[in-house]
């Protein structure tokens, strides 16, 4: 038996798989049918107790060719029911394992529409999952519960190279909490990619020469981040950049924009976006907390895409710089690349920013 405590005072019981611990974080959910091992293994879940709504998980095992970063990122894992007997030729383990081995706490066992109805209600809360009905003085614990600094937590050490063979591009990629199939999707359209530290100094990627600039999806605040906002004013107007998720709203506040929380976030593989441009409805992947703020746009952006769920800011172009970025993940596959061409005009605007450059 295992119990998932809500700020609020609600209380679900269940039983426990994988690690068996207490454990405190904040309780999002996601929408998604398939993707569990993706959404484990995402930075942007960073410390966060994650639950699917789907009611059976684990059924197609585990994979490490799917991981997004090099283990699970996530503080616990809630499902209705937990598969024990997967069934898939890729499988290389069970899910109950991998969280085991992993040192992440399951949860199964409980009413988890019951639990997304309430979150939806009231927004995302804090929870505690503990062995024992939680104390008083843990209760308290929880609802201070702020875990500083994510993004710190979850960039590379050390600048790396990603990419193999013949390139006709270089691209620097400031990883804020990356996923791979980010590299993956560059590399496959010629690009060799240098992938530096959230905090590296600017005039470090503008010495490099590169022809363009990714910014990474990334967990937490996108405020707790001024330092990485301060050094992209300075990048700015010098190199194409493209931006995902995090790196979408950090790029909108160092250009004067301003970000909010949202009640309980996007989260899932099945959310209707608009290409205004385009006039056409795409489905995608998303995984964000916060948005940006439609009336502190500069009056250069303009809004190019739009959530149909919420009509929310999804992506934003500058006119008169070369970048442009998006809410949510084109490389996430959920179309399966119905907003894979997004990659490809990013390798447009890099071919014609340095045409126009060279013929000045």
């Amino acid at each position: 038996m295992a119990y998932l405590t809500l700020e609020d005072g609600t209380i679900f019981k269940g039983e426990t798989f994988g690690a068996s611990r207490d454990i405190m974080g904040e309780v999002v959910f996601n929408t998604g049918m398939t993707g569990y091992q993706e959404a484990l293994t995402d930075p942007s879940y960073h410390g966060q107790i994650v639950t699917m709504t789907y009611p059976i998980i684990g059924n197609y095992g585990m994979n490490d060719e799917v991981a997004e970063s090099a283990g699970p990122q996530v503080k616990a894992f809630v499902v209705r029911e937990v598969c024990e007997d997967p069934s898939n030729w890729k499988s290389q383990g069970k899910l109950a394992d991998y969280l085991e081995e992993n040192d992440i706490v399951g949860l199964s066992g409980i009413d988890t529409r019951e639990l997304t109805r309430k979150i939806r209600e009231k927004g995302t809360m804090h929870g505690i999952i503990t062995k024992t009905p939680p104390s008083a003085a843990q209760i308290e614990e929880m609802k201070a519960f702020e875990m500083p600094q994510p993004v710190e937590r979850v960039t590379t050490r050390e600048v790396y190279e990603f990419g193999e063979g013949e390139y006709t591009r270089r691209i620097a990629v400031l990883d804020f909490g990356l996923k791979r199939n980010i590299l993956r999707s560059l590399a496959k359209r010629g690009c060799r990619l240098t992938v530096f530290p959230a905090l590296t100094d600017p005039q470090e990627i503008l010495d490099g020469k590169f022809d363009g600039l990714m910014l990474t999806n990334g967990p937490g605040n996108p405020r707790d981040n001024m330092e990485i906002v301060e050094n992209l004013k300075q990048l700015v107007g010098e190199l194409p950049i493209f931006g995902i998720c995090l790196g979408h709203q950090l790029l909108a506040l160092a250009m004067g924009a301003d970000t909010e929380k949202l009640k309980y976030g996007h989260r899932g593989s099945n959310h209707p976006v608009k290409d205004m441009q385009k006039n056409r409805v795409y489905i995608t992947s998303q995984n964000h907390g916060y948005t940006i703020k439609n009336r502190s746009l500069p009056d250069c952006a303009v809004v190019s895409h739009k959530s149909w769920n919420d009509r929310t800011i999804e992506g934003v172009r500058y006119v008169g710089y070369p970048m442009f970025t998006v809410q949510f993940h084109p490389e996430a596959a959920p179309g399966p690349e119905d907003t894979a061409y997004l990659f490809d005009e990013f390798m447009e605007l890099i071919d014609s920013y340095n045409a126009e450059k060279g013929a000045v």
